[in-house]
């Protein structure tokens, strides 16, 4: 393995842990948590004699598509949990093979917080990429199941979700082919399902940032948790 390999191992790997482990113990305003991206609406409302405005957050829809053990899943079974989110298809040469490996590094990064952060991947070209070519390509990169699901099902319900839910013609600049969808993004998604952050599959560095942002999202789910052991 070439030093560059390696050093791009270790930034893949090494920073998840050591960035959730400093944020850990810091206090939440002592660093910039990753922004919310798309709102639906903001209301105006009064409070102790203050007008603040509320903003409600894009949140994903529930969705429910077939994964490659054969399972009916849906977004909805996957409450409080971090979701990374890519987009692929089995045949495809270039990038989706460095898509995977590279979340495959991510997914084995958080390993011992894999009940906490859960990965997907969603065929765009689902009446090739059957249950049985999901689970040939997940095999083949060695994936863990357990919180990875490769997703196909409606075509079209699959395009909507990418375009209406998670805006990725906007985050690509209205660059993709409509008539054949793919983006090099990585998607992060709270556990309230609201878009943290996209991603370039494809960039060392962009990989860091996300795993440096996962990190983040454990914190905020860690003082959220204490506020509301003090409210009790």
């Amino acid at each position: 393995m070439s030093k560059k390999a390696i050093l791009a191992l270790l930034i893949a790997v090494g920073i998840p842990v050591t960035s959730y482990l400093i944020v850990k113990y810091t206090s939440e305003d002592a660093v910039n948590m990753p922004r919310r991206y798309f709102f639906d609406s903001v209301t105006e409302k009064t409070e102790r004699g203050q007008l603040v405005k509320d903003t409600l957050w894009h949140k994903i829809s529930n969705f429910t598509f077939t994964n490659q053990l054969g399972k009916t899943v849906s977004a909805d079974s996957l409450k409080g949990k971090i979701l990374v989110v890519d987009y692929f298809f089995t045949r495809c040469p270039n990038p989706c093979p460095l898509l995977t490996r590279n979340m495959k590094k991510m997914q084995d990064a958080f390993l011992k917080t894999d009940s906490l952060v859960h990965f997907i991947s969603f065929s765009v070209d689902p009446a090739r990429d059957s249950v049985e070519a999901l689970k040939q390509y997940a095999d083949k990169y060695k994936v863990r199941h357990n919180n990875w699901w490769f997703l196909t099902g409606d075509k079209k319900a699959i395009y909507d979700l990418a375009y209406n839910e998670f805006k990725s013609a906007t985050i690509d600049g209205g660059e993709i082919d409509t008539a054949f969808l793919h983006t090099n993004k990585f998607f992060l998604l709270d556990k309230d399902r609201v878009i943290r952050g996209w991603y370039n599959g494809t960039d060392t560095v962009e990989m860091a940032r996300m795993a440096r942002d996962i990190g983040l999202l454990f914190l905020e789910k860690d003082k959220k948790k204490k506020r509301n052991l003090f409210r009790k």
